[in-house]
């Protein structure tokens, strides 16, 4: 024992390298068994599911997955078969993978898409927007513009354009994000952005879906009901439509960011709206290199001084020339005027009815 106590304080240098190695594998180890301990517990809880009896006369349940085999860079395919497939497929749900190739493709799969009972996505958020932007589009749908539909939000400004650079800076390591803001600061300062925004205020939001719906009734009650409120109530002239209450500002801004409340969930809030963040443009290049940074990992951060509006509805004009591009859902889209509108309960996301309790428990404390 004395002669290896010996040699590790003869050669500490290697004794702290190698004490180093072995605990970094033996977290790496435990995160795995972890890991596989959940993968474990989610394949029990899906086997019991599948093995429940249904009827003879009740489909299965069909499920179609938009794999994008490129995101994470190009592990996603690998991390789909490895955690989700073996859950879907013991679940007992009929299962259909659609993998995509190109940017755009699932926007036209789903026009092609016959009747599923629910939509997995399998990708980065590019694929999350171009499946739920081809969704609603779908002519089932009612939407019979063309646009493009967000979960998360829009941003634009001087953040937005130096962060979308930062892969160029690869070989810097870590510091490759404050480099790209940095010689982001090399062009005209302070960076401005001029527009005219005209938006709405809250809504009040509208009443929740009761899980299952009521049985349809028979054909002779629905005529029976039909006739009775014809006879019987007065006929009713339409009303007059209230003007909508717009208000107007003009801004000059660093950036501004328009963001959904999808991420700060809520369950007893009785308005919707959208979060406008109009940040100011008097910024030192130091702040803007720093806050840079904080924007990556929390890109619709408002920070403090900016000026903040809850708005259900707006309009942005962009004056002509304006340079720059809109990142909707980290998407990049050319700027030009735009007007965003908030949609609530449009699509029914599946949540955990556990973590939904807990959720309405803590909002009630």
């Amino acid at each position: 024992m004395a002669k290896v106590l010996a040699a590790l304080r003869n050669h500490w240098k290697k004794s702290t390298f190698g004490a180093c190695l072995l605990g970094w594998g033996g977290h790496w180890l435990y995160g795995k068994h972890c890991d596989n301990l959940l993968r474990r517990a989610a394949c029990q809880e899906a086997q019991a599911f599948g093995n429940q009896l249904i009827p003879a006369t009740v489909p299965l349940k069909k499920a179609t997955v938009f794999l994008n085999p490129a995101a994470c860079k190009g592990k996603a395919g690998n991390l789909f078969e490895k955690n989700a497939a073996p859950i879907l497929h013991l679940s007992g749900l009929d299962v259909t993978v659609v993998k995509t190739d190109y940017e755009g493709q699932a926007k036209k799969l789903l026009e092609l898409m016959e009747n599923t009972d629910l939509i997995i996505i399998a990708g980065g958020d590019g694929t999350v927007q171009e499946v739920i932007t081809g969704l609603l589009r779908r002519a089932d749908e009612g939407e019979k513009e063309q646009p493009v539909f967000a979960v998360s939000g829009l941003r634009w400004g001087s953040y937005r354009d130096a962060g979308v650079k930062v892969s160029k800076y690869w070989y810097l390591g870590p510091l490759k994000t404050k480099a790209a803001h940095f010689f982001s600061t090399f062009k005209e300062w302070p960076q401005k952005h001029q527009a005219a925004l005209m938006y709405l205020g809250p809504t009040e939001r509208p009443p929740e879906e009761p899980d299952e719906k009521p049985s349809r009734p028979p054909l002779y009650v629905r005529l029976y009901r039909r006739l009775r409120s014809y006879w019987s109530s007065p006929k009713e002239f339409p009303q007059e439509v209230a003007p909508e209450d717009w208000e107007e500002l003009k801004l000059s801004t660093i950036e501004l960011s328009i963001a959904t409340r999808n991420r700060q969930l809520d369950l007893t809030r009785t308005e919707d709206f959208m979060d406008i963040c109009i940040e100011a443009e008097s910024i030192s290049k130091g702040e803007f290199v720093h806050r840079g940074s904080q924007k990556m990992r929390d890109p619709h951060m408002c920070p403090e001084g900016s000026q903040c509006i809850q708005a259900s509805r707006c309009i942005l004009q962009l004056p002509e020339g304006a340079e720059g591009s809109f990142g909707i859902d980290n998407e990049e889209y050319e700027a030009m005027p735009v007007e965003v509108k908030l949609l609530p309960r449009k699509l029914h996301f599946f949540c955990d009815p556990r973590m939904r309790e807990q959720m309405l428990q803590a909002a009630v404390q």
